[in-house]
Formats: structure tokens, C-alpha cells, sequence
């Protein structure tokens, strides 16, 4: 379903847009999936709405069949992209998991803003940014996912998220339509 409404409290999460992960190929440019991630924060900011930047700096313990290694990072593999514009008031969350809820507190800080609505973007979109809309899902957010602010590793990967998963968890806009209703109610 495309994007209908923003509740009045809001809240943009940008996952995982750190110089680490933007460095690694992606299904479509980084670079634009931060400029239009960059303007979302700036909309929220400007109508004094909850950002959440969330950076991964692990992975959850369990074996799996496809080898990690974490030890080997750059020290600034972790590290927030610049063109976010972080600003004192946003909240930051670094996350061990895929999702941005487990383990974190970020639902006990949204819920004391009042928050009932998130608004979604970051990379990857089948991994980061499906299992935080996933979990915001079931915790009783309502969704909305900014589709032109995320991007995966693979195409393939990108478009089943977007074309059979989103639609169950929530609504899809693109970064203009976001902003404009933003600019609806206040």
C-alpha cells in the first residue's frame, strides 16, 4: 500500500548508513540512498521529529553457514557517514543484531517520545532494515518504508523485500512523498 498518513509523533530510523556497510557494493548507488536518507533526517529535524541513526557493530552469536569476520574491521567501519548531519538531539543505537530493537532500548526510547509511527531507510533492505520493520511490526508501530532510501547487496534480495514483505508490515513512499506529508501537520 502506498503511503497514506504520518501519525504526529513520527520517528525516522536510518539503518546501518555507516562507513563500513556504504562501502560495500550495493544493488543501487550508496550515495544516493545517503543523500536521500540525509534529507529525511534534515525534514524530521526541521519538524522537530525523533532520528534514530542506528550503526551494527557485531553479529548475534549463533553459527551460521555463511563465514563473518569482524575482527578485521577498520577502526572506523562502525563509524556514522558524515552527510547524515548528526545532531545532538538524535538518537544514536548500535545494534550486535540485524534488527534495531533487540537488545537496545530503542522501543523504550520511542515509546517516551510518544512515538507511534517509524519511518524506515538504510542498508541492507532485506537485512537491517527488514527485521527493524519486522520487529517495529510486531511491537505495534505503524510503518512506513522511504523504498529510494535503502538498497541491498543484491537486487534480487532488495525487490522481494519490497515487493512481497513491505507491503505486509507496513506502508511504501518514496523520500519526496515522506517529506511532503511532513509538511501536512506542522
Amino acid at each position: 500500500m502506498a503511503i497514506t498518513t504520518l501519525d504526529p509523533i513520527t520517528a525516522l530510523i536510518v539503518i546501518d548508513l555507516q562507513k563500513g556497510i556504504v562501502a560495500y557494493p550495493t544493488a543501487h548507488p550508496a550515495a544516493e540512498v545517503v543523500t536521500h536518507a540525509g534529507a529525511l533526517a534534515e525534514a524530521f529535524r526541521r519538524h522537530r521529529l525523533p532520528v534514530i541513526l542506528v550503526n551494527v557493530s557485531g553479529g548475534a552469536p549463533g553459527r551460521t553457514e555463511r563465514p563473518r569476520n569482524l575482527d578485521d574491521l577498520p577502526a572506523d567501519w562502525a563509524e556514522l557517514v558524515p552527510e547524515l548531519g548528526r545532531q545532538p538531539q538524535d538518537h544514536v543505537v548500535t545494534k550486535h543484531t540485524w534488527g534495531a530493537f533487540t537488545g537496545t532500548g530503542l522501543d523504550t526510547y520511542l515509546k517516551a517520545q510518544g512515538v507511534t509511527q517509524i519511518v524506515l531507510a538504510g542498508i541492507a533492505t532485506s537485512i537491517g532494515v527488514e527485521s527493524t520493520a519486522r520487529q517495529a511490526h510486531e511491537l505495534g508501530y505503524h510503518v512506513t518504508l522511504a523504498v529510494d532510501a535503502m538498497t541491498d547487496m543484491s537486487a534480487e534480495a532488495h525487490a522481494n523485500s519490497i515487493a512481497r514483505i513491505f507491503p505486509r508490515l507496513g506502508e511504501i513512499g518514496s523520500t519526496g512523498e515522506i517529506i511532503d506529508l511532513l509538511g501536512t501537520h506542522g
